[in-house]
């Protein structure tokens, strides 16, 4: 039975409020595939929540990089109570938080989550294809593509539809913070370009087009490999 890996990003969960209607649309569609006998770890982000808590920790007090990360944990638990909850009797009945250790379920979902600062929800997603030994992980996340260099800045902009991993890990940071925006962190690509993973970045936000890469069709998005 396929088994497929979704980085599920905390800005379509909670953008600035509960995004009902696309975890509605999501629910129905994962919903579809299961019913086509396919399998899913769903590993959620933390989003605005995320965001707003770190934020008031800073005007509160005085918190280290790991407190915040601990805030930023418990962020990413709670909305993966809710997609869990939102599954239902399909979804496994605990959130798996140390995805490096082996985990299975009878149940077609299985939501992650993490147990330890100093990662990223990439990362974690990358651990659980990992444990799977899954070789394919989607990242689904606010934007349509990678580009050659920030869109924000720079309107010139080139979206990038196939990549491999050393070019894209070229492009981006070396090291990983928790303060650092892009499409997929540099921890998790050295891991997924050793264990020969294919990544898709692409904006979850368009069901349909989500839909078209689950059903193997094409779609807007980028691969890294």
């Amino acid at each position: 039975m396929e088994t497929i890996i979704i980085s599920l990003g905390g800005s379509l969960i909670v953008p600035e409020e509960l995004d009902i209607n696309f975890l509605k649309d999501f629910k129905t569609l994962i919903l579809a595939h299961v019913a086509l006998g396919k399998k899913f770890v769903i590993i959620t982000g933390g989003g605005t929540i995320n965001r707003k808590y770190n934020q008031a920790a800073k005007k509160l007090g005085d918190p280290s990089d790991e407190d915040l990360d601990w805030i930023g944990i418990a962020a990413l638990k709670l909305n993966g109570e809710l997609v869990r909850v939102m599954f239902g009797k399909y979804a496994h009945e605990k959130i798996i938080l140390d995805l490096t250790k082996k985990f299975s379920s009878k149940k077609p979902i299985i939501i992650g989550g993490a147990h330890k600062p100093k990662s990223s929800t990439d990362f974690d997603a990358v651990l659980a294809a990992r444990t799977l030994g899954s070789k394919k992980v989607i990242n689904l996340s606010n934007i349509d593509y990678v580009y050659d260099s920030d869109p924000r800045t720079n309107p010139n902009a080139k979206k990038i539809d196939k990549i491999s991993w050393k070019e894209y890990r070229a492009i981006i940071p070396t090291e990983w913070t928790s303060k650092l925006s892009t499409p997929f962190d540099p921890v998790a690509s050295k891991v997924a370009e050793e264990e020969g993973m294919e990544v898709v970045i692409m904006n979850g936000k368009l069901i349909d087009n989500l839909a078209k890469c689950l059903n193997g069709e094409p779609f807007l998005g980028t691969i890294i490999s």
